[in-house]
């Protein structure tokens, strides 16, 4: 495949993992976050597989900013200066634990417990993905809209009660899925992953990259280009 012009990527997602994950890459995001309302989107299909939850949500944030993105460059004049668009990638992670998908925790109390259930033991770290083609056809656009699943096994240490209290008490583990994190204060409370690290960091590169590639986009396409 070979590399054309720049295609741009707007990341539906508010996660500052994800966004420095994808600069380290070497691509610079526009960052949308979408309004979709998470636990009305799980009630009204009942799925409540990890995997097909996190797949779910990711589709559901990278089709509601898409649609965001082109409703604002259609309705654009000529003089509004309105790039075209891209791709738009959208995630979502959960934390598979004896089959129930865990998001957040829903506050402090709640950390805690899942902290005492999780230490010692492992869990599946699931990140949807999901990406749509949003590109004019005279650009190499295909309309397309794909997404995939990456699932990382997560070992967690033996941790101590004092230790979950103070971990917790940073407020770290209440921003992210699973309540606990890898690259960040949680990184000592792991001991070991088997799979892809940075889908559990949020973003799997190398999957985004492959469904880059079935919807005609080589990676090298997505760095941003240095002035």
């Amino acid at each position: 495949m070979a590399v054309s012009i720049h295609v741009s990527l707007t990341l539906a997602s508010a996660s500052p993992a994800r966004l420095s994950t994808l600069r380290a890459a070497g691509i610079e995001p526009t960052v949308r976050v979408s309004a979709v309302d998470e636990p009305a989107v799980l009630a009204a299909t009942g799925i409540t597989d990890p995997e097909d939850v996190s797949l779910l949500l990711a589709r559901a944030k990278a089709e509601d900013v898409a649609s965001a993105v082109q409703r604002e460059y259609f309705d654009s004049d000529e003089d509004d200066d309105v790039a075209a668009p891209g791709l738009v990638l959208g995630c979502d992670s959960v934390l598979d634990l004896d089959g129930v998908a865990l998001g957040k925790p829903a506050d402090a109390a709640d950390a805690v417990r899942r902290w005492k259930d999780m230490r010692g033991r492992s869990g599946r770290l699931c990140t949807g993905h999901w990406l749509v083609d949003l590109r004019d056809e005279e650009d190499g656009g295909t309309g397309g809209t794909l997404g995939a699943v990456s699932v990382t096994t997560v070992y967690f240490a033996k941790v101590t009660d004092a230790e979950i209290e103070a971990y917790v008490a940073t407020g770290e583990p209440l921003a992210v899925a699973g309540a606990f994190t890898v690259d960040g204060l949680g990184g000592p409370f792991v001991t070991g992953i088997e799979g892809d690290f940075h889908g559990v960091v949020g973003v799997s590169l190398p999957l985004v990259r492959d469904l880059a590639r079935d919807l005609g986009v080589a990676w090298p396409s997505l760095w941003t280009p240095r002035s």
